[in-house]
């Protein structure tokens, strides 16, 4: 019997080569595309989230960790780390490497059919890359960072250019808040009305946007079906965005900030930082059937209101772009019950791109077979699981 051809539509990996990255010398895994959802089985401490973490440097930004280029290098390793990738995006087969420029650089180097781009960026211009890991299980009870940083992640997959202006306005701000601290109020007026200029400029682009893409997601969420990931509304808790939501133009935004920059000169030299600004905004989560904001929430009920964002991020790609992004599940399904583990393989399955699970337990993942490719993760090997 002929093999099942693989899948035409959305984005899938097809290869994953990794060399020198954390446990892996060398590693290569290739999916055959004929199933959306591919799964990395086994224990504790094999490399499985590492698997997740390659894939995540195919997105701009730093990856599902957050961590420093230089600690991804594999400890034996002689030479820097390196992720090649071959993608099937809607049929187009596209080549994608990243990895440092030398192993003791700190430089991301990505390369995109064997032409080396300006930045990380360009890998968000096509596709899009989004995950979900144990340690966002804390979202709604840490601090506005990592729910801003999850906001601003999601926003990327409509708006590529945002990342640039977030980094360019925190660029800006660092070099204000360095000639305040060095200089105080009597640093030169010019100097500082020029970077608070530009701080504006990108701030007003940044909440705009944001807004933008709020509205959008809220939509998702209240088209949602009923069922078992609830129903969530979201605010964006902000100055500058509240300001921008009341009907503020962009350019009255941006005097508006520019004014409260020099108003807070004199606090902003004492403190070492900027007081103001969308470095400080929050994303704010209610559970919409019981009127509950998220940090009120049981853990099971956290966890399902990150799912349904996380799922309504995915169908509002797939509408808008019509390709949903690829999906990173770092041990999603461990604390589910089944009835809400069958409900989120099948939404996975649906969107038309390609989802990768991991888990320790295989039998967390009974009732894929036939839909769903499997891989044996040990000890730094990656082998294909026959079921």
């Amino acid at each position: 019997m002929a093999e099942p051809a693989a899948l035409e539509c959305g984005i899938y990996v097809s290869s994953l080569t990794l060399t020198d990255f954390r446990c892996y010398d060398r590693a290569k895994i290739s999916p055959s595309g004929v199933h959306p959802l591919v799964v990395l089985a086994g224990p504790n401490g094999a490399g499985k989230t590492n698997v997740l973490e390659a894939l995540s440097y195919l997105a701009p930004g730093r990856g599902l960790r957050r961590a420093a280029l230089g600690e991804v290098t594999n400890q034996n390793a002689k030479g820097p780390w390196a992720v090649a990738a071959e993608l099937s995006l809607e049929g187009e087969s596209i080549r994608v490497g990243t990895g440092l420029e030398a192993a003791e650089s700190s430089r991301r180097l990505v390369r995109i059919d064997g032409e080396t781009a300006s930045n990380s960026n360009v890998l968000g211009e096509r596709w899009s890359v989004t995950w979900l890991t144990p340690q966002m299980d804390r979202l709604f009870i840490e601090g506005p960072s990592a729910r801003r940083r999850f906001l601003d992640r999601m926003v990327l997959g409509l708006y590529p250019d945002h990342s640039r202006q977030v980094g360019a306005y925190e660029r800006v701000m660092r070099e204000r808040n360095r000639l305040l601290s060095e200089r105080g109020v009597g640093a030169d007026a010019a100097w500082l009305s020029a970077l608070e200029t530009r701080m504006a400029e990108h701030a007003v682009a940044v909440a705009i946007t944001r807004l933008d893409f709020a509205g959008q997601l809220a939509g998702q969420l209240e088209a949602a079906d009923e069922g078992p990931f609830p129903k969530a509304e979201l605010a964006i808790d902000g100055w500058l965005e509240g300001l921008i939501a009341e009907g503020a133009a962009a350019t009255e935004a941006e005097s508006a900030y520019k004014d409260k920059l020099v108003a807070s000169r004199q606090r902003d030299a004492r403190s070492g930082r900027a007081s103001e600004g969308v470095h400080k905004t929050d994303l704010i989560v209610t559970h919409a059937p019981k009127g509950m904001r998220g940090e009120l929430c049981s853990t099971g009920e956290q966890k399902a209101l990150l799912i349904a964002l996380v799922l309504a991020n995915a169908r509002l790609q797939a509408a808008q772009k019509g390709l949903a992004p690829v999906m990173l599940m770092d041990e999603v399904a461990a604390h589910l019950d089944e009835s809400r583990r069958r409900a989120l393989f099948e939404a996975l399955a649906s969107l038309g791109s390609q989802c990768w699970l991991t888990g320790t337990d295989q039998s967390l993942f009974n009732g894929l077979e036939g839909r769903a490719e499997f891989f044996d993760v040990q000890d730094g090997t990656i082998q294909p699981l026959h079921t």
